[in-house]
């Protein structure tokens, strides 16, 4: 498997298209290794949660609107989705060189989920309870994502959970070694950690397939 890091190094130093198609072969037994550890924490963590099909992402960095014009990403990720519409939310593998982590939670949500899950926060405290766990915070640390400087339209600036009030991004994240990522019991480890993420994912599941009375949307 150190066929994926040291590939990846490489190519870092070597981030051009030249480069790159002269080391194809290397870059298939990279990708194929790393293809590997996608799949086996996929199917570890499907045997506990029902998810989306798995997505790998391709290397090639979609360059158009960027200022940086290196044509290769280098990292090798994957995205695995709870399955809707019973299921919110997603889970997410980087392996980069010294800088692998997997990540979980809601990276991009929509204007009218927003609203709904801020218009929960604004009237219950269950979100704070959830993110005080003991086992949360060992193992993921503190919620992240971007947020606005200020108390989002409509909602109260002095609110006691404001800080939740402005957040635009509801994510968790946990390095992961370099020997971890490569380790056989990754994926065990892995489904473990996303594990600890449940009432999050529940409580996020709730409010968004549910209404401000509480009835069901879907």
């Amino acid at each position: 498997m150190s066929k994926i890091f040291s590939f990846l190094k490489q190519l870092e130093k070597n981030n051009n298209r030249e480069w790159f198609n002269e080391h194809k072969e290397e870059f298939t037994e990279a990708k194929n290794q790393a293809r590997v550890i996608f799949e086996d924490a996929y199917n570890q963590l499907s045997s506990k949660e029902e998810l989306e099909p798995l997505k790998i992402y391709r290397i090639n960095r979609d360059i158009r609107f960027s200022l940086d014009k290196t044509p290769y990403k280098i990292h090798f990720s994957a995205m695995m989705g709870r399955k809707k519409p019973y299921k919110r939310g997603g889970i997410y593998i980087h392996i980069q060189p010294n800088n692998s982590f997997i990540g979980a939670g809601f990276w991009g949500p929509e204007r009218d989920d927003l609203l709904r899950i801020r218009k929960d926060i604004e009237v219950s405290d269950e979100l704070v309870k959830i993110l005080d766990n003991k086992a949360l915070k060992s193992t993921f640390g503190q919620l992240e994502g971007d947020e606005l400087k200020t108390a989002p339209k409509g909602f109260d600036k002095n609110h006691e959970r404001v800080e939740l009030l402005r957040k635009k991004q509801f994510l968790f994240t946990k390095s992961i070694s370099d020997a971890e990522i490569l380790a056989d019991d990754f994926p065990k480890k892995f489904t473990e950690a996303i594990a600890v993420l449940t009432p999050f994912f529940d409580y996020m599941t709730e409010v968004l397939t549910t209404d401000e009375n509480g009835e069901s949307i879907i």
